[in-house]
């Protein structure tokens, strides 16, 4: 029991803890990017609604040695500011400025919930410019609202009232909130609050509509490269609704479904953040994906 304890204090200090030395930062549109490595195939990390980088740092600090390696941010979060207009749209216009002006041949997109939706809706749009996406809980319409036809309009306009207007205090209460859902982990869900609360509450607002509103399933056919989608399961969320594993990812497939090259990949037990959850399993699972989409665009 100790040694679990001590295992989740250090993650959550790691997270908050720089696992960089010098990378080349710089901006592209309303991306944020940090360059940490230069060795191999590129990989673009992507993190979700309010988070930075930190997200992904564990991750990305193995692979740099044998990956180049590129971290964003997106706009409003993690202490950057909005920038008004940015939409999931808008930001897939950002990355592919990015993968050409800076002629990163077909990199592997790896992003965690928004920062896997946006890789799909870039995937649909560029297929051309990468080698595959892997998303974490990233979906291609919002999990519950698949079955809606009318207008989502009300629905995302309730999402970002019901963020827009938190002071920074109350955004960091409801981060804390949140996040107690999020991990499995106590220390690592406090760790993640702290950190998300620095992102701007009304572009975390923005966006969580924009997720309301995209239905990306007409669009998935157009993706042409692999794409893995990890599923976090924990058995004891989802008991309430009588869902097992098998259950989840089959629900996940279909939600999906449209994609030629697809694979669901579950991990358990774990929450929204499983690469934190369960960074040996994830590991794996995301080395086996790698390495598939790299062979499959050799270098």
């Amino acid at each position: 029991m100790k040694s679990k304890i001590f295992a989740g204090l250090a993650l959550a200090l790691s997270l908050l803890a720089p696992a960089f030395s010098a990378p080349v930062k710089f901006e592209a549109g309303a991306l944020h990017v940090q360059q940490i490595s230069n060795k191999g195939p590129a990989l673009i990390f992507i993190p979700g609604l309010a988070c930075g980088p930190w997200t992904w740092e564990q991750t990305a600090a193995r692979l740099e040695g044998k990956y180049s390696v590129y971290l964003l941010t997106l706009p409003g979060f993690d202490g950057r500011k909005p920038v008004p207009g940015a939409t999931l749209d808008s930001l897939s216009r950002d990355l592919a400025t990015l993968i050409e002006t800076r002629k990163i041949d077909k990199p592997v997109l790896i992003g965690h919930s928004l920062g896997g939706t946006l890789s799909l809706v870039f995937a649909a749009q560029h297929s051309d410019l990468i080698a595959g996406v892997v998303a974490v809980e990233g979906l291609p319409v919002f999990p519950g609202t698949e079955a809606m036809t009318g207008d989502r309009g009300p629905l995302a306009a309730k999402a970002r009232a019901q963020l827009a207007g938190l002071t920074p205090a109350q955004f960091a209460e409801y981060q804390r909130n949140y996040m107690k859902m999020a991990s499995l982990d106590e220390a690592v869900a406090s760790s993640i609050a702290e950190r998300s609360s620095l992102s701007d509450a009304g572009a975390a607002a923005e966006f969580a509509a924009q997720l309301l509103l995209l239905d990306l399933r007409p669009q998935l056919p157009a993706i042409k490269v692999p794409v893995v989608e990890v599923s976090p399961f924990y058995a004891p969320d989802l008991a309430p609704m009588n869902v097992d594993e098998a259950g989840k990812t089959g629900y996940y497939r279909a939600l999906l479904a449209g994609i030629t090259q697809l694979d669901v990949v579950s991990i358990s037990p774990a929450r929204h953040f499983v690469m934190l959850d369960q960074p040996e399993k994830f590991a794996v699972a995301l080395d086996r994906a790698l390495e598939s989409m790299v062979e499959s665009h050799p270098k």
